[in-house]
C-alpha cells in the first residue's frame, strides 16, 4: 500500500502509470467478469482495514447481488482517530491507487458513481485527490465507457466536517445525503442493501481499496502468502507516543507488538521502561508488557481486550498514569457521541465523572466495579461501533492495571505522579542552594525562604502546577514530585 508513497509525484498521473498504475483496471475490463473480480477478492482473504475486519469479497458479493436501479461505491476516508494518519498518507502520496481500487469495485458490484468521504481537515489530501480524479478523467480511466469497454464510472469528493461518528457507515451515508451524521436506528438493513439514498452501497476504507490493484495484478495466492490464517496481507500503523522511532509503518499481519515497538520502533524514548500500548485509536484497549508477544491481527487483539481499529498505535512509558490515560480517551469518545443511544449518551458521561473523581482523590473502591458494569452496559446497549468500543480504554486498564486504580482510591496516590490532585512537590533540604528561582516563579507565593535559607513549599497554598520543578536548575535538582498529598511539616 505504501510502496509508491514518497517515490512518485502524486500530482502526476504519468508517474503512477510508469509504476504500473491502472494495469489492474485494464486487466479487469479486458479479461475478467465482475464475478471473477469478486472471486479474486474472496480468495485473497482481504478484510476491511477500516477496523471492522469484515471479509471484503463477501461484502462485494452482497452488493453485487443486491437489487437496485442504481448502486454506489463509497471510500471512507473519515480518519478521526487522534494520532492516526494512515489514510491521509495514502491519499496524499498515492491517490491514484485508491481511485483505481474504487473503479474496479464499481465494475464488480455494478455501480456507476463513487464518493470519497474525506475530512475537510485534510486539505492536501483533498487537493491531490481532486487533481488525480481530473487526470483520470482526462486519460479515460473515469467517465463514460472507460477505456472503450462500455463501463461508466465517475468519482466525486465529499468533505466531512470532522465528526468522529461519521466513520460509521450509516452515519457517513446520511452525511453525504445532507442529513445529520448519526447511525440509523435498529433494526436496519446492511449498507450493501440500503445505503446512499436507499440504494445498494459498497463502503470500504482507503486502505482496503489500496489493496485491490495489487491483488488483481499479483493474484490472490500472492496476497495470502502474507499474514495469518484469518488475517491476510499487511496492515499500516501510525506508531506514536513515547517511542524512539515514530511514524507510519506497513507490516505483515501476525507480527508481534514486541517486534514493532522494540524492533521497528527502536524501544522507549530516553531509556524509560515500557508500560503499555494502545491499539485501535481512542476506542482501543490498552495492553501491558505481559502481552508484548501478542500477534497483531483482528482476532488476537480482540481476545486481548483491544481492537485493530484503523491502525493507531500509541506507546506509553513508566511515567504514564493509566487512570488518566483512560480518562483522556473516554473524554474524546464521550464528546464525539451523537447522543442517540441513552446508554452511550448518559453512561459515558457517568463513567467520565467517576474517572475524574478518582484522579482528584475522591474515588470510592466500589467505583471500579461500577465502571466495569457501566462499560459492559454501554457496549451491549449501543447501536454503532463508537458506543460498542468507547469503554475499551477503561475496561482494559482496569483489567491489566487495577492496582493503579486502587492506589488512587485507597492510598490517595498517583504512582505515575500525573494526577495533580494526588501528588505533591517537595524541596529536598540537602539539595536546595537557595537560589530563589522557584520562590520567584511560584504563581501563588507558596514557597518561602531567602538567600542562604533553604526554601520550603507551603502545601496548603501549593496548586501542584509544577513550575518549581521546571525552573529548578538541573545541577541542583532540589525539587521532586512525589505521589500522594503532603502536609506542612512532612
Amino acid at each position: 500500500m505504501l510502496k509508491n508513497c514518497g517515490h512518485i509525484d502524486p500530482e502526476e498521473i504519468d508517474d503512477y502509470l510508469a509504476a504500473g498504475g491502472y494495469q489492474a483496471l485494464r486487466k479487469v475490463l479486458k479479461e475478467m467478469s465482475p464475478e471473477q473480480v469478486i472471486d479474486a477478492a474472496k480468495r485473497s482473504g482481504l478484510r476491511g482495514l477500516g477496523g471492522a475486519g469484515f471479509p471484503t469479497g463477501r461484502k462485494w458479493e452482497a452488493c453485487r447481488r443486491a437489487v437496485g436501479d442504481e448502486k454506489y461505491v463509497v471510500c471512507n476516508a473519515d480518519e478521526g482517530d487522534p494520532g492516526a494518519f494512515q489514510d491521509r498518507s495514502v491519499l496524499e502520496g498515492d491517490p491514484h491507487l485508491v481511485i483505481e481500487g474504487m473503479i474496479i469495485a464499481g465494475y464488480a458490484v455494478g455501480a456507476k458513481k463513487g464518493y470519497v468521504y474525506v475530512r475537510a481537515e485534510y486539505p492536501l489530501a483533498v487537493k491531490r485527490l481532486g487533481i488525480a480524479i481530473a487526470q483520470a478523467r482526462e486519460r479515460g480511466f473515469l467517465g463514460e465507457s472507460i477505456l472503450g469497454h462500455g463501463f461508466d464510472f465517475d468519482i466525486e469528493i465529499f468533505q466531512g466536517a470532522g465528526a468522529f461518528v461519521c466513520g460509521e457507515s450509516t452515519a457517513l451515508t446520511f452525511s453525504i445525503e445532507g442529513r445529520r451524521g448519526m447511525p440509523k436506528p435498529l433494526p436496519r438493513p446492511r449498507t450493501t442493501e440500503e445505503g446512499l439514498w436507499g440504494r445498494p452501497t459498497l463502503l470500504n476504507n482507503v486502505k482496503t481499496f489500496a489493496n485491490i490493484s495489487w491483488i488483481i495484478n499479483k493474484g490472490a495466492a500472492w496476497f495470502t502468502s502474507q499474514g495469518t490464517e484469518k488475517s491476510k496481507g499487511t496492515a499500516i500503523f501510525s506508531l506514536a507516543g513515547k517511542i524512539t522511532n515514530c511514524g507510519l509503518i506497513e507490516v505483515p499481519m501476525g507480527i508481534t507488538l514486541r517486534e514493532i515497538i522494540f524492533g521497528i520502533g527502536g524501544g522507549i524514548r530516553g531509556g524509560k521502561a515500557f508500560k503499555a500500548v494502545q491499539t485501535g485509536g481512542p476506542s482501543g484497549g490498552v495492553l501491558p508488557a505481559s502481552l508484548l508477544d501478542t500477534a497483531i491481527d483482528f482476532d488476537s487483539l480482540i481476545t486481548a481486550g483491544s481492537i485493530m481499529g484503523s491502525g493507531g498505535m500509541v506507546v506509553v512509558d513508566e511515567d504514564t498514569c493509566m487512570v488518566d490515560l483512560a480518562r483522556y480517551f473516554l473524554g474524546f469518545t464521550q464528546k464525539e457521541s451523537c447522543g442517540q443511544c441513552s446508554l452511550c449518551r448518559l453512561g459515558s458521561v457517568q463513567m467520565l465523572e467517576i474517572l475524574n473523581a478518582i484522579t482528584e482523590g475522591k474515588g470510592r473502591i466500589e467505583d471500579i466495579d461500577l465502571l466495569i458494569e457501566l462499560g459492559e452496559g454501554i457496549k451491549r446497549g449501543s447501536i454503532c461501533g463508537l458506543g460498542q468500543t468507547a469503554p475499551n480504554p477503561v475496561l482494559s486498564t482496569i483489567r491489566y492495571f487495577r492496582g493503579e486504580y486502587e492506589a488512587h482510591i485507597l492510598e490517595k496516590k498517583c504512582p505515575a505522579r500525573v494526577c495533580r490532585g494526588l501528588i505533591s512537590y517537595y524541596i529536598v533540604p540537602d539539595k536546595c542552594k537557595a537560589c530563589l528561582r522557584c520562590l520567584r516563579e511560584c504563581p501563588v507565593g507558596a514557597i518561602k525562604g531567602g538567600k542562604k535559607e533553604v526554601h520550603v513549599i507551603n502545601q496548603d497554598k501549593c496548586t501542584r502546577c509544577g513550575i518549581c520543578l521546571s525552573v529548578c536548575p538541573k545541577r541542583f535538582s532540589a525539587v521532586e514530585c512525589v505521589p500522594g498529598r503532603l502536609t506542612n511539616g512532612d
